[in-house]
């Protein structure tokens, strides 16, 4: 039966790829156009106490909630991004390391709204609502085989599974448009991009609010598939992890954003058998990219050959190229 093949367990750690893959396309997006941002952290807790905040007080919809999380972190994003243009390379990543860090003192000290360190317990779960939705219908579990804690995780599981299927396609066909090219013009040399009279300050800002609006779309679906939320969730450490999924995994292509966040949210529990060495391994595996794959593990070149194996691969198993001419 299917109920004996879904654990709950790895539901939820699948749960945490498809959030994790979220955060590492919005540091892909402000890298793309030569930016170092290190707010997304600032910006993740941003998308995800204003969403649990209208659900718990106002009693909004879910979905209405996480919306205007994104939008609320994408303001900011605008507002930071704007007078960070002054700023580059490890300028600007040290600039919004500290907004984040101030963005999360500002959660701990607001105890009236945010409830300070002790965090924001009791946010309507995503699953849970839904599941309520479904019995109304008069849908019960059983009838897949199911439990219904099984049943909540695999509903998770399938609307963030939607949700990133939808951002891929969507950054894919960006990176084709205008808006793309003119991201990796600005990346590649931003003052010869501008002599070609492309707007720097537009697409720079564009970029920047983008990479803020999925921060803060990510950090409300964490608010809410958890149900739990504080400060310490949105502290420099989450800034550093969601850089390492992009750089990880390489952050010439979106490809290696998806990479890198399922391999390092992967990868600490894999390691669970070993948890006193498991950080140790962690960081091994990290000081050995840098040294060996610096540009990350899927770059330009790699995926070029791939795809060439790929070609050739069919091209054989039709018998093109086997016929012999005397």
């Amino acid at each position: 039966m299917l109920g004996d093949i879904i654990n709950p367990y790895h539901l939820q750690i699948i749960s945490f790829i498809l959030i994790n893959i979220i955060l590492g396309i919005s540091i892909y997006i402000t890298l793309s156009s030569g930016q170092l941002s290190l707010g997304n952290a600032g910006f993740m807790g941003i998308g995800a106490y204003t969403s649990a905040l209208l659900t718990i007080n106002f009693d909004l919809p879910i979905f209405l909630g996480i919306i205007l999380g994104a939008v609320v972190a994408g303001v900011f994003g605008i507002l930071i991004g704007i007078p960070a243009l002054r700023l580059s390379g490890v300028y600007l990543a040290i600039a919004t390391l500290g907004f984040g860090e101030v963005i999360r003192v500002i959660f701990v000290n607001w105890e009236s709204i945010t409830q300070g360190s002790i965090g924001l317990s009791g946010i309507p779960h995503l699953g849970r609502e839904l599941f309520k939705t479904f019995k109304l219908t008069g849908f019960d579990p059983d009838m897949l085989g199911l439990k219904n804690n099984q049943f909540i995780y695999l509903l998770v599981v399938l609307i963030l599974l939607l949700v990133n299927i939808l951002l891929v396609w969507f950054f894919i066909r960006q990176n084709k448009s205008r808006v793309g090219r003119a991201f990796a013009a600005i990346k590649m040399d931003e003052k010869a991009a501008e002599s070609m009279g492309i707007n720097i300050t537009y697409y720079k800002v564009l970029s920047f609010t983008q990479g803020a609006i999925l921060a803060g779309f990510a950090g409300a679906l964490y608010a809410h598939v958890m149900a739990y939320i504080s400060p310490a969730d949105f502290a420099y450490h989450r800034a550093i992890d969601i850089l390492i999924f992009s750089i990880f995994g390489g952050s010439e292509l979106i490809w290696g954003a998806i990479f890198g966040a399922t391999f390092m949210t992967i990868l600490p529990e894999a390691l669970r058998f070993i948890s006193d060495y498991r950080y140790m391994i962690y960081g091994v595996i990290l000081i050995a990219m840098m040294a060996f794959r610096p540009q990350g593990i899927i770059d330009v070149s790699l995926l070029k050959w791939f795809k060439k194996k790929l070609k050739l691969k069919r091209g054989g198993s039709l018998g093109i190229g086997t016929k012999k001419y005397n």
